[in-house]
């Protein structure tokens, strides 16, 4: 397609007027912008999260948050409410403070506010907190005032945090210790109310049992003997009217009587009957006689007449009965011993649960108990090194300063992208108009669109009335766009709100950061 420079050309001097009034306006508002708008300073610092300065095999283990969540718990304990008009009121970082509301401070301090954290994987762990005010001076001090906060809340989070952990230990270790104390006297109760049933005595117990049950058996069976003696006995008698008088049915005393007489009759055969011993003999004799006597009944007929057979029996039947009668109690006697250590070891194995539960939690206490004194020491080593301030910890790498010169605006820049904006502007209007003009301006446009070829074409000439016209109207519109437009500017920065304030709201609801 072949271009018509000249006829371009031509209609942009045709309309250069319009050029030249965005080209002011864009460029008038730009260096009223550059020129007014307050130069903003900006000061940062860097810190650091130290790590710490005790060796680790030695460093005593505590209760630490994850690097990233420490700073941004730092982050948003700057940004409260409270802390950001503490420190807009402390340095009077605004200028109109007196007509702003708490809300707008606090707005204000947020957007001036940049906080940047960085906590990479291998990497140290950095904060970098900077500040925008109107004055270098403003900026660093609400910098430090920031910094000042961080470390006191990083030295308070620390130490709190350390005191809080030895604390619960110290309170884990005494509940614990309660609760071994009362198991072992809930034990030592159990066992003292269980003593005749403990499991420790249970091989101990079963031994007795057998041989109870031994001695029952013999005592049962003695007295079989005993009684199957005494019928024996009375059958005999019945039968016969004698006795069989062997020794062991005689009574102890009758047995020693003839002891004694045999006694007697040896010592006669070597002494004389007035020797002492012999003496001493006949004595004993004497008094066994008389014993022996008293224990023979009379008869039945009272009349004092003996049957020395029935004497016999009835002696030997009452002495059968005395052994039978002991035999007896003796048995009751083992079968109350028995039924007694047989419900001993009937309730060991419910004792022996019963206690292998009070062991298994008292077990159970014991390890939590030793855990807690561990981490009680490990505590106590962690506060000891975060109260000496050698544990890991926040530090200044880098103190903000007052800056020597502001960090915006940058007015040369601004003003030549004013100048870039405006002629961009102003060909684009030119385009623009040119593109919504359908009137017929050159030949080529007769033959489009009449299909008619001129002989000549007349340009249209105007009168010197309509010139003069118009170069008034231009004139007059350039001077309120290059003089209009910066006076409305300073008016509105200097009487309604300054103009990085209206921009910087401007860039807020826009969503874009200043």
């Amino acid at each position: 397609m072949n271009l018509d420079l000249n006829f371009y050309f031509a209609v942009f001097l045709r309309r250069i007027h319009y050029f030249i009034v965005v080209f002011a306006l864009v460029v008038a508002a730009a260096i009223a912008a550059a020129v007014l708008m307050p130069p903003v300073y900006s000061a940062r610092t860097l810190l650091m999260v130290e790590g710490s300065q005790i060796p680790g095999q030695l460093d005593a283990p505590r209760v630490q948050a994850a690097a990233l969540e420490k700073l941004q718990r730092a982050e948003n304990f700057l940004m409260t409410r409270s802390n950001l008009l503490e420190i807009a009121k402390k340095l009077n970082v605004f200028k109109d403070m007196s007509r702003m509301t708490p809300d707008d401070i606090v707005g204000a301090m947020r957007d001036n506010t940049m906080i940047f954290n960085s906590a990479a994987p291998g990497e140290a762990t950095i904060m970098e907190i900077a500040f925008e005010a109107d004055t270098g001076a403003k900026a660093a001090g609400v910098v430090n005032e920031l910094v000042t906060l961080v470390l006191q809340s990083d030295i308070e989070l620390r130490t709190s945090s350390a005191e809080n952990t030895l604390e619960f230990f110290n309170k884990e270790v005494r509940r614990l210790s309660g609760e071994l104390d009362i198991l072992s006297a809930k034990k030592l109760r159990f066992q003292d109310e269980n003593a005749d049933a403990l499991p420790s005595t249970l091989s101990y117990r079963l031994n007795q049992q057998q041989l109870l049950q031994d001695r029952l058996a013999v005592a049962e069976r003695n007295i079989a003997q005993l009684t199957e003696q005494k019928a024996r006995m009375v059958a005999i008698f019945n039968s016969t009217g004698k006795i069989n008088t062997p020794t062991t049915a005689q009574t102890p005393e009758a047995q020693q009587l003839d002891q004694l007489r045999t006694q007697l009759n040896q010592l006669l055969a070597v002494f004389t009957p007035t020797n002492p011993k012999v003496r001493m003999v006949q004595q004993q004799i004497s008094q066994l006689e008389e014993v022996v006597k008293s224990q023979i009944p009379t008869d039945i007929d009272g009349l004092g007449t003996t049957n020395p057979a029935a004497t016999m029996l009835d002696v030997q039947l009452a002495d059968l009965d005395t052994r039978i009668g002991q035999e007896k109690t003796e048995r009751d006697k083992l079968v109350t011993e028995l039924s007694a250590l047989k419900d001993t070891i009937d309730r060991s194995p419910a004792v022996q649960i019963a206690l292998d539960a009070l062991d298994r939690d008292y077990q159970n206490i014991q390890q939590q108990y030793n855990t807690a004194i561990d981490k009680q020491a490990s505590a106590a080593a962690g506060e000891s090194i975060e109260l000496n301030a050698k544990g890991e910890r926040m530090v200044v790498v880098d103190a903000a300063t007052i800056p020597d010169k502001p960090t915006r605006p940058n007015r040369t820049l601004i003003a030549a992208g004013g100048v870039l904006g405006g002629a961009f502007l102003g060909v684009t209007m030119i385009v623009l108009i040119e593109m919504m003009n359908r009137a017929v301006r050159r030949p080529k446009d007769l033959i489009r669109s009449f299909g008619i070829t001129p002989i000549a074409t007349i340009p249209y000439i105007r009168t010197p009335s309509e010139t003069m016209f118009r170069r008034t109207v231009f004139t007059a519109l350039l001077a309120l766009v290059v003089i209009g437009i910066p006076a409305i500017i300073y008016a509105v920065h200097v009487y309604y709100q300054p103009l990085d304030i209206i921009v910087t709201k401007v860039a807020a609801k826009l969503g874009i950061r200043m």
